[in-house]
């Protein structure tokens, strides 16, 4: 069980990672954030399954998460719409 847990912790700090490094696309930035989601689920899971046999939070912590990816794909979408590209130097200009 602890080797699970520090996988978890090590995909959730390698997607931090990769969502600061990779700045540069909305599309990388967008599926680094998707990954870092998917640690925090796993890890979810191995604390429920332990202690809790609870598995309700979780079904909403997926639901929320596939929300917040529609909602990522649907602003790269309407960027690439209007810009042409997917370059998140672009997308500050509407700041």
């Amino acid at each position: 069980m602890l080797i699970s847990m520090n996988i978890s912790y090590f995909m959730y700090f390698m997607g931090v990672l990769v969502f600061t490094l990779k700045c540069k696309h909305l599309l990388l930035m967008l599926l680094s954030l998707e990954f870092i989601i998917l640690s925090l689920y796993f890890g979810i899971y191995l604390v429920f399954s332990l202690y809790l046999y609870e598995y309700n939070f979780m079904m909403i912590f997926l639901s929320m998460s596939v929300c917040e990816g529609v909602l990522g794909l649907s602003i790269l979408v309407s960027m690439i719409r209007s810009f042409g590209n997917d370059y998140f130097h672009s997308f500050n200009v509407l700041w």
